[in-house]
């Protein structure tokens, strides 16, 4: 479901913005201290976002409130100036000068403050004179809490929801708009962005078809407490004023700073491929693909990457030219060139996807991209099989690794690949993704089987 709203450019542009403006004043309140421009921005950048993700900077919604907003101003300029404080005694040639910093930290953080202010109010007049970017929402049940939510929902406009209706099984009046079961055809027929429900009126049962729906759909689910209801550590409490929300925790992927890391990662990791491995190889190979087969050295073909955006998947062409560009290899596939057969075995055809990840298209680990044909076949056929578009699909992923790769025989086969590609998402970590590449590198001098 394409929502075509602009919220998810909001934050990183929010980010970019900071960066940029940290990197651009530092050199006018730090100049003259003998500090090496290049070291000290990069000190200063990485401190940010480290920063950032102990402070949850960039963690701010609709409905966070000012006193949040303020607590983690205040937490990010101190961190961030105690940091910056550490910089000076391990560089002996740089002279200390705390009115530098104070004067440099003020400057900063009321420009920040500023556009961060200015950003908002913006946004919340075009959204209440346009109506655009409002999120649809739905209750389920029709208890005490779930009529607290939505008078919320109709008196706070600034907060963006637009609220369509009550669903329940117990009760029946003209606020109930359906049952339970008609939850997930509403939803579709209505652009539903999210789902609120309250414990105390769906079963075990439900609750479990509701989140496997909201994942396939990209439909947010959240929860209303009652009294008696019992926190998992899986939920986090939001509050709109003074009423609490429960909403599923996102995979730590989906941490502003995380992203910041993991694409820091991803472009200094490219860049070394681009230099120490593209360099040499490419003409190497453009020379024995030409020999062997008329076409272009590389092969480009349309897949579906993060929230199924399409983008151009490059690879050495390891194929004779074919018309069956949505038909997967199999086994002494006749239309493998023997150079192709070799590069397919090892992996190398896939090295040209590092130019997708410079692009922003790619992660070095993520779930591998599938073809369009793929998503058609098992988009509703798997469970969880559109959770692995919340992330950018990778040159290499965690279920590759574990030899789920290469032709799809069985609904097994793509279970399976499912299961891993979940997996990673909910369970990332910088490590694994190091020990993912490590893998990697390994099968490719050993060979894989599957890789035909």
């Amino acid at each position: 479901m394409n929502k075509g709203r602009y919220s998810k450019y909001i934050r990183p542009l929010s980010i970019l913005l900071d960066i940029v403006t940290l990197l651009v004043l530092f050199p006018n309140f730090f100049k003259g201290l003998n500090v090496n421009n290049l070291h000290f921005g990069l000190f200063l950048f990485i401190s940010w976002v480290i920063v950032s993700f102990f402070t949850k900077f960039y963690e701010v919604f609709r409905y966070t409130t000012p006193v949040e907003i303020i607590t983690k101003i205040v937490k990010q300029a101190v961190f961030f100036g105690l940091l910056i404080i550490a910089f000076f005694p391990f560089h002996k040639q740089a002279i200390f000068s705390g009115k530098a910093i104070s004067i440099y930290l003020l400057v900063l953080f009321l420009i920040i403050i500023l556009f961060k202010t200015l950003l908002f109010y913006y946004l919340k007049k075009y959204r209440l004179s346009t109506g655009n970017n409002f999120r649809n929402v739905i209750i389920l049940g029709f208890s005490e809490e779930a009529m607290n939510l939505k008078n919320i929902f109709h008196s706070r406009d600034d907060y963006g929801y637009r609220f369509k209706g009550f669903f329940s099984d117990k009760i029946k009046n003209n606020e109930i708009i359906g049952k339970t079961a008609e939850i997930p055809t509403f939803c579709l027929e209505n652009n539903i962005d999210e789902i609120y429900c309250s414990l105390d009126e769906i079963t075990n049962d439900q609750m479990k078809e509701l989140v496997e729906f909201s994942d396939e759909n990209k439909i947010e689910i959240k929860f209303i407490p009652d009294s008696t209801a019992i926190f998992s550590k899986n939920f986090r409490t939001n509050y709109y004023d003074l009423f609490p929300v429960l909403t599923l925790q996102k995979t730590p992927l989906h941490h502003p700073s995380i992203q910041i890391i993991k694409r820091v990662f991803d472009v200094i990791f490219a860049l070394i491929v681009f230099v120490g491995v593209l360099s040499w190889l490419t003409p190497l190979l453009a020379v024995l693909i030409k020999l062997e087969s008329k076409g272009p050295v590389f092969f480009k073909q349309s897949r579906p990457g993060i929230n199924e955006e399409e983008f151009i998947c490059y690879k050495f062409r390891s194929m004779q030219l074919n018309g069956l560009t949505e038909t997967e290899a199999s086994k002494n596939d006749p239309r493998v060139t023997k150079i192709g057969r070799f590069i397919r075995k090892t992996s190398i055809d896939e090295i040209p996807q590092f130019y997708n990840v410079l692009k922003g298209e790619m992660s070095v680990v993520g779930p591998r991209p599938h073809l369009w044909s793929q998503n058609v076949a098992y988009g509703n056929k798997v469970k969880k099989y559109m959770v692995r578009h919340y992330v950018k699909p990778g040159v290499t992923g965690l279920a590759q690794v574990k030899g789920f790769r290469g032709e799809i025989e069985t609904d097994d086969d793509m279970i399976n690949r499912i299961k891993f590609d979940v997996f990673y998402i909910e369970n990332w970590s910088f490590i694994m993704d190091i020990k993912i590449i490590i893998q990697t590198v390994v099968n490719i001098f050993k060979g894989e089987e599957k890789a035909y």
